[in-house]
């Protein structure tokens, strides 16, 4: 079981951490003042929840979080592909924010009730951030979702979503995470995504394709990254190869 439990841990924080360096290239680069500190704060967050996860992982028997963060591999990481694409454009961008915050809210929130209580309450201590995440992207998808700015958000939407669908894929230990109570499932976990964004979106002019004819990018989960993860992580293990000594 101590397997499955890591194999989990992994595909949370490697996603914090490969977002939140991503979200953190918009620092000076923001449409507005307040989209630029906004995205840095939520990039801090998710870089400091990473290196939660990455401790219980320590605990686990894994090397110490600077190792595993800092020098490993495109295809030793777990995050799905989602996450590691270029920022883009702001609608790209602000489009990936909603998608994948509001899976992630959804799989703490279901992580706080894990039969794994280090999970569960590192899961409770950390949900109310991705809420306020979620809360941010809402706002900005229901203002930006109308009108004049409704069809570049359409065309990110339709690009982002095959890799959104990446976020739920599959662990090899799917059942034993679900028969244990450590986790309800991806499965679980997109049907109520599905359903939160729906509820989001109908509040703007925006139209969410059937999701049922679009094939999920996945493979991210096991290694299998697009050609844009390995220079990310080159840039992210610069500050670290020069000091190892340095904070995070």
């Amino acid at each position: 079981m101590t397997e499955a439990i890591k194999d989990l841990l992994y595909k949370i924080a490697d996603d914090q951490l490969i977002i939140g360096h991503r979200n953190s290239e918009w620092t000076g680069l923001g449409p507005m003042l307040e989209e630029d500190i906004a995205f840095s704060s939520m990039a801090q967050d998710k870089v400091g929840q990473s290196l939660a996860f990455y401790n219980l992982l320590h605990d686990l028997g894994e090397s110490d979080p600077d190792t595993v963060a800092f020098m490993r591999n495109a295809n030793q990481f777990h995050n799905c592909q989602l996450v590691e694409l270029p920022i883009g454009e702001y609608d790209f961008s602000l489009v990936r924010h909603f998608l994948f915050d509001h899976a992630e809210m959804i799989r703490f929130e279901m992580l706080s009730n894990s039969a794994v209580e280090e999970i569960a309450q590192l899961a409770r201590k950390l949900v109310g951030e991705i809420r306020y995440h979620v809360m941010h992207a809402d706002v900005w998808i229901k203002q930006l979702g109308v009108g004049d700015t409704r069809e570049r958000l359409q065309k990110a939407l339709e690009m982002a979503l095959p890799y959104a669908l990446g976020i739920f894929e599959e662990s090899k230990y799917e059942q034993d995470l679900i028969s244990n109570d450590i986790f309800s499932g991806e499965q679980a976990l997109r049907d109520t995504w599905q359903s939160s964004i729906t509820t989001v979106l109908t509040e703007t002019e925006l139209q969410l394709p059937d999701l049922t004819t679009l094939t999920p990018l996945i493979g991210g989960r096991y290694g299998d990254h697009s050609d844009h993860l390995q220079p990310l992580l080159d840039e992210m293990s610069e500050v670290f190869k020069v000091d190892p000594g340095a904070d995070w």
